[in-house]
């Protein structure tokens, strides 16, 4: 008789340490549900979306110089200045005619940039709701649900911004900036406090847009605790993130290649980790018990009752007479029987 298998050692790991069965059992459902699937078309909304977004900055920024024409006449003699000849009317021209077309653009950017959002945020929330349910969640309506989508996305959209600003903020040269506008002295002590608030702001902000999308935007409704644990994990993922990615935008943009490559590059890999985080936690809050969740069960179908009535109508005439002829052949050969046996 063969002995059992011992087990491995992730089984072994899984068993002692419980918080790392955890990590495990949610990386599984991440996996079964293609989390990196749903995290490679989130970044794809993403970039999509930013295009648009650009459209309207350059109009928001067309506004701001037609108004000031003190400013548009420096940014001319800066522009003459720098680059000269032909190439330099050129660009003024095209800034002069982008800031004629300020209204169109604007209108158009604005359009394109509310359509693609609204397309990044739906499927957003079909991927969280993938993460925490085993079925599909049909929607309430498509007004309702729409409208939801659109405040979804407008709230994401500053909460992610502020945090973005934020951890900006804790950096070297923006803090020196912002000391010096205070008059305060530069203390190293001041610059390392400061430099805490700010990240420790910005971690908070980002536990509560992460606990709001993972515990809000699903279909359904899903656990509040869990989700609170849950955007704790992903707001300090995000801020580990943050402080990586602009180490490498520092480290990439001192060679010419990098200056022009590493931005696209940065934004593309910033947006799928980001994207990853958010649904590896969803996935996390899911699994954050024992027991198999509570899934969303369809009521079985109804059970339809036909009592089905068959009338009796007794033998037919011919099949009488038959039965009679038989009868008789039988009786007529048993009484000859009877006698030969005799």
């Amino acid at each position: 008789m063969t002995e059992p298998a011992k087990p491995g050692i992730l089984d072994r790991l899984r068993v002692r340490f419980g918080w790392f069965d955890h990590v495990m059992r949610a990386y599984q459902r991440f996996d079964d549900r293609h989390g990196g699937f749903f995290a490679a078309g989130l970044t794809y909304y993403t970039i999509f979306a930013l295009f648009p977004l650009l459209m309207v900055g350059f109009a928001v920024v067309g506004f701001a110089l037609s108004r000031r024409p003190q400013l548009l006449s420096t940014i001319d003699d800066h522009i003459r200045s720098s680059v000269s000849g032909a190439l330099g009317h050129q660009l003024v021209d095209l800034m002069n005619t982008a800031i004629a077309a300020r209204a169109s653009v604007g209108v158009i950017g604005l359009a394109t940039a509310t359509w693609a959002g609204m397309g990044w945020m739906s499927h957003l929330r079909l991927a969280l709701t993938e993460m925490w349910w085993e079925q599909r969640i049909e929607s309430p309506g498509f007004v309702r649900n729409r409208l939801s989508d659109l405040l979804a996305m407008l709230g994401t959209f500053v909460v992610t911004l502020a945090t973005v600003a934020l951890s900006t903020l804790g950096q070297a040269a923006p803090m020196a900036a912002v000391l010096s506008w205070l008059g305060i002295p530069e203390f190293s002590v001041f610059d390392w406090l400061f430099r805490g608030i700010s990240i420790l702001v910005s971690i908070l902000v980002s536990w509560l847009l992460f606990t709001w999308m993972i515990a809000r935007l699903p279909r359904e409704k899903v656990s509040l605790v869990n989700s609170i644990r849950a955007g704790l994990m992903a707001a300090i993922g995000f801020e580990l993130f943050k402080q990586v990615g602009s180490i490498y935008l520092r480290v990439v943009l001192r060679s010419p290649a990098g200056a022009t490559f590493g931005p696209v590059l940065g934004l593309m890999v910033f947006a799928y980790v980001t994207a990853y985080l958010v649904l590896f936690s969803a996935a996390w809050a899911a699994t954050a018990s024992e027991n198999p969740r509570a899934r969303h069960v369809d009521p079985p179908a109804p059970a339809i009752i036909a009592p089905r009535v068959q009338l009796d109508e007794g033998l037919s005439a011919r099949q009488t007479l038959t039965a009679m002829a038989v009868g008789a052949v039988g009786a007529l050969a048993f009484s000859r029987l009877t006698r030969w046996l005799r």
